[in-house]
């Protein structure tokens, strides 16, 4: 992929992970349809310009796996892939292993 967010901006794969109830039983992402929360950064923007001109880097990059706000990220596709980008502001968490 040859995509270069601007600013502050990020893009990410969903990762869509499967339910399991109590019983064991397990519900496949296609049950809900509820929005990604979670996804891999694929690429990330050179950062915010500040007020003096400079730019400010990002706290993620590439390979991490973000948590983010539910309805914030807008969705689109590149070559039936399907990916989101993020506002570094509406990123919540890096999950760490």
């Amino acid at each position: 992929m040859k995509l270069k967010p601007l600013h502050a901006n990020v893009v990410v794969k969903p990762i869509a992970e499967d339910e399991v109830t109590k019983s064991g039983i397990v519900l496949p992402d296609t049950v809900d349809k509820e929005r990604p929360e979670k996804g891999e950064v694929m690429a990330v923007g050179d950062g915010k310009l500040l007020d003096n001109g400079q730019k400010s880097p990002l706290s993620v990059k590439v390979g991490d796996i973000v948590i983010f706000k539910k309805y914030s990220p807008d969705e689109f596709k590149v070559d039936n892939e399907e990916y989101l980008i993020v506002s570094e502001s509406d990123i919540m968490a890096i999950l760490e292993k």
